[in-house]
This record gives structure tokens, sequence and C-alpha cells, in this order.
């Protein structure tokens, strides 16, 4: 062996150096992010510790170092956050659907709140609260300048607590006592067969429970009405419990197939999930209706679908939402949702649409057109005419609906109720007594136009000339109405419908102006 044999370092060599080199480098690295972090933690509490030492009055430690963790958390994303012990309510309702509550929804409307809509056989309704009705008082707090979440957090509660509510309803105070319960929704919002046997199922929410509510569904019109087809609204479902997603994929899928990974820093937080269960329904053709409002757990189940070429997609691209949370007991009782991973369809597509990691880069939030899912067949976004969006925004619509109940004791079932020539002469009777006005979009382009020309100093026979054109733009709203009945009946009549029928009345009557229920119907039958 030579001397320079001796003194150059063999691969062997080489990689008894580098090994050493690289675990000390990766312990830097290591290191200097925890560093970073006790840094952090130091120069916080360091703040807190002053502040208590020398401000000027008394703080509310509790309340700052809680908005501080939700603002930190709300940098992160929009679904990791923190849940203190005292809101284990909301945590079952996050885990399993359900809280305690009296059952209604409610509406934030000049400086107060209203009941907006109730739940069938929940306490508000039994206890006869009514749509429009306004909260004056719940549990002794004044409701006055409160805003929803406010007067919500009063209104949950233990199951089985009575509260007392103090409301207004054409000027008279009303106290009820209401007694709190479990408030679970149905996952399946409404469900019937249509035409030529095909099957219907507006499917909700993904929470417990929630496939076997499904299939009990599906089997009951297979069984009773010889249903040989289906049709799943996922429209406006946010998702929730990945596991019911799965279930119900099973349904229709081979046992053993994978239809949905996760993939995560950690070695726990990547997954992938396969059907457990032979199919119930292996050949029943199918059609899946999405929307931008669809979202987790739908986008498993429609992206698995169509991936695996089992159903036709019909609608709009999907939210992209496919951040996985799980949630993490902390110190003190409460609880971190937290985002592990992403999920990943069989074609091994990221259904996340949004890259949160740019915004702490420093960089634009974007939607990435890859994410969410593209239905096989588009259909554009229904936006509302202006004549009934305005009327929805100014809420004549639910103005309208709360005076029809109190005129009307009983109505013709949902499926079968129609507005006559006479309630839409009301109905436009209505709008005259509250003075309804509004502006087209065209007319508020003008009105800017004269503003800016007025700032310029323009001809004043220019301005007198756009002046000119603004009797022109007023719109004669009667007119609209008639030319845009359809969507006005659609919206007024369903409003109306919910307060006699609640939310399964509501459906069956919005069907019959579903223009993409009857494209996901032609494609079902037409395949």
């Amino acid at each position: 062996m030579t001397l320079k044999s001796l003194l150059t370092p063999t691969r062997t060599m080489k990689r008894i150096f580098l090994i050493p080199l690289l675990l000390l480098t990766i312990n830097l690295l290591a290191e200097t992010q925890t560093t970073r972090i006790d840094k952090n933690l130091t120069i916080y509490t360091d703040v807190m510790r002053q502040l208590d030492i020398n401000y000027v009055d008394t703080l509310n430690y509790d309340d700052l170092i809680e908005t501080s963790i939700n603002y930190m958390l709300h940098k992160v994303d929009p679904y990791t956050m923190y849940i203190p012990k005292r809101e284990d309510d909301e945590l079952r309702r996050m885990t399993q659907g359900k809280y305690g509550g009296v059952g209604s929804l409610i509406m934030y409307r000049d400086s107060n709140v209203y009941v907006n809509e109730l739940y069938e056989g929940m306490p508000a309704q039994q206890c006869g609260l009514l749509p429009g009705d306004r909260f004056v008082k719940v549990d002794g707090m004044d409701c006055q300048g409160k805003n929803t979440k406010e007067v919500s957090d009063k209104l949950r509660g233990k199951p089985g607590s009575t509260i007392e509510i103090v409301l207004e309803r054409d000027s008279q105070l009303i106290t009820k006592q209401v007694t709190r319960r479990d408030i679970h929704l149905p996952a399946v919002g409404y469900a019937t067969v249509l035409q030529d046997s095909i099957a219907y199922i507006f499917f909700n929410e993904f929470t417990t429970n929630s496939a076997q509510e499904f299939l009990m569904a599906l089997d009951s019109m297979v069984q009773n009405y010889g249903a040989n087809r289906l049709i799943i609204d996922l429209r406006g479902n946010g998702g929730g419990i990945v596991d019911e997603a799965i279930q119900i994929l099973s349904y229709f899928l081979p046992k053993g197939t994978e239809v949905v990974s996760t993939r995560g820093k950690t070695e726990r937080s990547c997954h992938t999930y396969a059907t457990q269960t032979s199919p119930i329904f292996p050949n029943m053709p199918l059609v899946v209706l999405v929307n931008g409002q669809s979202a987790s757990a739908s986008e498993i189940v429609a992206g698995a679908l169509q991936d695996l070429h089992r159903a036709t997609i019909v609608g709009e691209r999907t939210f992209g939402k496919g951040l996985v949370q799980n949630i993490r007991p902390i110190a003190f009782g409460g609880h971190l949702k937290v985002t592990t991973s992403k999920y990943y369809l069989p074609s091994g597509r990221c259904i996340q649409a949004i890259d949160y990691a740019e915004r702490q880069r420093g960089h634009q939030l974007h939607r990435d057109t890859a994410g969410g899912i593209l239905p096989d067949v588009v259909l554009s976004d229904s936006a509302k005419l202006d004549i009934t969006y305005n009327l929805y925004r100014d809420h004549m619509f639910f103005d309208y609906a709360t005076r029809y109940y109190r005129q009307h004791p009983t109505i013709a079932p949902a499926k079968d109720f129609q507005l006559t020539d006479s309630d839409i002469e009301h109905f436009c009777q209505f709008l005259e007594e509250k003075q309804f006005s509004y502006e087209t979009e065209t007319g508020r382009h003008l009105g800017e136009l004269i503003k800016m020309a007025k700032q310029e100093d323009l001809d004043s026979t220019l301005l007198a000339d756009l002046e000119a054109f603004k009797p022109r733009l007023t719109v004669d709203y009667r007119a609209a109405i008639q030319r845009n009945r359809a969507e006005v009946e659609e919206m007024l009549g369903g409003e109306i419908v919910k307060r006699y029928y609640y939310h399964r009345g509501y459906y069956a009557y919005l069907l019959r102006y579903d223009k993409e229920l009857t494209r996901a119907i032609e494609e079902i039958t037409h395949p």
C-alpha cells in the first residue's frame, strides 16, 4: 500500500465520516427549530409578565391568551382550532353530529337576533317558537346588540336543562320555558323515488351512523318501490367523518377497493383506506350531484366513484377541502383540532385546492385548478337573477312567508303546493307596503359614473345627459317578478313550505325547479 493510498480516503471511510456529519446536521436543524420555539415562547411569556406588572389596568389574561391562540391558529389554516374545555358541546357536535340545544337556526338582522328556521320535532318547534320571532332575553341575557354566536352559546347547554326565552312577536312579548335536548339532525335530508324507478337521496352530512341511515333509506326504496337506479345529492354537504364515507362507498364497490389515502408528516397520519365489506348494490347505476359547497368526505365519495368509473358526477367543481383534521387532547381539558395530513384519491390526485403553506412563505393564497372534483358533466353556477337576489338579501321572502303562515293555518302538501296569481299579487302589495326598491347593476354603475363626472367637473350638458338616463333605469319590480316568476316562485314558495313542513317539505317542493337534478335524471336514464 502506498503512502498516497493511505492518505486518500476510501469509499468506506467517506461513508464513516459522512454519516456522523449528516446526523450532526440533522440534529443541528432540529435543535434550531426547537430553539426557535423555546425562544419565542420565552418572549411571549415575558410580554405577558410585563403586562401583568406594568399595565395600568387589570387585564383578562384568559381572554388575551385564548385570543392570541386563536389568531395564531387562524394564520395556519381555517380548520385548525383550539377548543377549550367549556366548549365540550362544540367538540361533541364536531365528532358526533349532535349537541345539547333547542333545535333552531338563528340569524342576525338590524342589530338583533331572530329565529330563522326550526328543526321538526325539536324543543324550539314543540314549545311554539316561530321564524321571525326576535330574541329579547335568553337565560337572563339581554340579546339587544348581541351577535348570533353569543345568543347561540346561551341556547346551547346540557341536555335536560331548562332555560327561559323571552321573544318579541308582533310587538308583543312572549315567554317560553324550553328544555334542551340532544339535537341530532338526520343525515338523509330527503329520500324519494322519482320517475322510472330512480331513487333520490339528499345527503346532508357525514356524521356518526349516517352511512347506516343512508343504507336504510336506499334499501327501503329498493324493497318497497322497486328502485333500481340512484342519484346521490351531495350539494351543500360539507363532509364529516371519513369512515362514514368509506362505508357508503363499500355499498357500491368490491371489498378491498382502495378509495382514499392520507399523507402527512408522521407515520400515523399516513393511511390507506379500503372498503371492508362486500357491496350490497354492486351494479346499481349511480349519478352523484355536487356543487361548490360539496367538501371533504363528499369529495372522497364523488372522487373515488369517479376515479373507479363507478358513477357519473354532475354539477359544479367541488370546494377542494382535502385537509385531514384530528382531535388531540391538550392541557386542562382542552382539545386541538389540528390538520395532520391531506387526502389523495385512487388516481393519486390531491383533493386540496389551496396550499396554506404558501401564506407562511409570504405568498398570496390561490386555488389550484387541479383541486376539488371536476364533474364529468359540468353545469354552470346558477346565480340568482338581480330581482330575486335583492328580494332575498332584503329578507322580503322571509318576511312575507312569516305573514303568510300566520294568515293560512294549512296549505297543500309540499310537493303539490303552488303559488297562485293572487299570492303573487299579495306579495307585490306587501313589497309596496315595505317600500321595497333596488338598483340594477347598470344603475349602480351609472351612479358611480355621475359621481366621477362631478368630481372631474365635466361639462354640465354631459352631466344632464347622464342624469336623464336614471329614470329609464328605474326598475318596475312587478314586471321584473312576472318576467322571472319561476325563480320567484321557487324561492318564495320554498320559504313558505318550510314553515309548514320544515326541511323535508322544503326539499320535496324544490325538486320541481331543480335543473341540475333534471340533468342528473337524463344522465342516469340515458347513460
